[in-house]
């Protein structure tokens, strides 16, 4: 292991060749995050699944973290938000369990299915507009004019975010997957979130309709219900998750399946599935890069390293997708054939994603209908010069130049 440890880059201008260099290191290796603060990042697929499957890293920063147990983390840190919250992500055990069961009432089977006409209805909505406003040898923004948007009206859809709030609603959670901003940016932020959050709260508290914010206020288990400041910390976290991760690993499949048309030929000719083409991209370009935080409970002695109590730990999702170990020498490599797409991507033990069935309800519809109506999508740039998207939590582009047809125009 180097005598330093890796800073890693704000701006997450190559998350992949930073995964690959924190590898090299060791499969446990010490980095450096945003404020100084050190973390143990894990690239290892074997040990990411130990660790997650264990109870010896915690997810609760008020009780495992001395410096903010200790009032020492100020409220400008750059990465706040990840500690100050209060929802199920950031609480473990029983604790976990009782917000769990309850936000759990707003992903049931019923209530995807349910989702799949509106998902059919956005899709086809946004695919009639970029056909009508793109003229020839225009490019689409395709993450943010077809990933985001898609994912960014759903969950507003679902969730009852007027019309009029939704840009308010969610500015907190594409601010907060950002890395590159100021301290003084994310404490107005945490902020910001959290009076977006209560007002949509307190909105439908006084006027509940067919809404999963509606379903959430009314969940019971057992008599327990969502404190209020549950509440506005689990709609935070949900409206993040199900706008900015999709959105991201949507944006790398249709990336690479317009790159590999090789393999869009199979999936059209029956030989394989979008299924294939979505755990294949889940697998390569995970959604999340780096997930702040987890604690150490007890000394943890794992990958030739100590990970002492109290230290901050992050899993690599999108390192452990490409680790070499499991995947070998292709592990980089885009393939729908491969037979095993073993990933992390999706987390794994009490933490494992909720939301898994609605991303890939969307996904099946929205991969089979964007290709047959542009069957000639074509990326407008290398895809080295996509933009990053400015963050080392996140793994996507900030935004996604395409060609609707295979037709570049002429250079004037």
């Amino acid at each position: 292991m180097g005598k330093c440890p890796i800073m890693l880059d704000p701006e997450g201008r190559d998350i992949h060749a930073e995964a690959a260099r924190i590898r090299a290191e060791g499969p446990v290796t010490l980095v450096e995050v945003l404020g100084g603060y050190h973390a143990w990042c894990v690239t290892s697929y074997d040990i990411g699944k130990q660790l997650l499957s264990g109870n010896q890293l915690s997810k609760n920063a008020k009780q495992d973290w001395p410096p903010f147990v200790r009032g020492e983390v100020p409220h400008d840190w750059e990465l706040i938000t990840w500690v100050a919250m209060d929802n199920l992500t950031v609480r473990d055990g029983a604790d976990h369990d009782r917000l769990r069961k309850l936000v759990s009432h707003a992903f049931t089977p019923r209530e995807v299915e349910k989702a799949r006409p509106r998902v059919e209805a956005i899709v086809q909505r946004l695919l009639d507009e970029m056909e009508a406003n793109t003229r020839p040898g225009e490019t689409v923004d395709i993450k943010g004019q077809f990933t985001y948007a898609l994912t960014a009206t759903l969950i507003c859809d679902l969730f009852g975010v007027p019309e009029e709030v939704r840009e308010e609603a969610l500015k907190g959670t594409k601010q907060n997957s950002l890395t590159n901003h100021t301290g003084e940016m994310a404490a107005a932020n945490l902020d910001q979130w959290h009076d977006a959050m209560s007002k949509l709260a307190a909105r439908r508290r006084q006027d509940p309709g067919d809404d999963l914010t509606s379903v959430l206020i009314a969940a019971n288990e057992d008599g327990e219900t969502l404190s209020n400041e549950e509440l506005i910390g689990s709609l935070h976290v949900l409206l993040g998750a199900g706008s900015e991760t999709l959105s991201n690993v949507l944006a790398h499949c249709i990336i690479d399946l317009s790159t590999h048309r090789d393999q869009l030929e199979l999936i059209r000719s029956g030989q394989y599935t979008w299924m294939d083409a979505f755990d294949e991209a889940v697998r390569k370009d995970a959604a999340v890069a780096q997930l702040p935080f987890r604690y150490a409970k007890e000394d943890i002695h794992v990958g030739g390293v100590t990970i002492a109590k109290g230290d901050l730990v992050l899993i690599a999702y999108a390192g452990i997708g490409r680790d070499p170990a499991l995947h070998g020498d292709t592990a980089n490599d885009f393939d729908i054939t491969r037979p095993d797409k073993t990933n992390l991507s999706f987390g794994h033990g009490e933490h494992y994603c909720l939301g898994r069935p609605l991303a890939t309800m969307q996904s099946m519809v929205a991969l089979p209908a964007l290709f047959e109506r542009f069957p000639d999508l074509t990326l407008a740039v290398p895809r080295e010069e996509l933009p990053p998207q400015g963050t080392f939590i996140m793994n996507g582009y900030d935004r996604v130049p395409m060609y609707l047809t295979a037709a570049v125009p002429a250079a004037a």
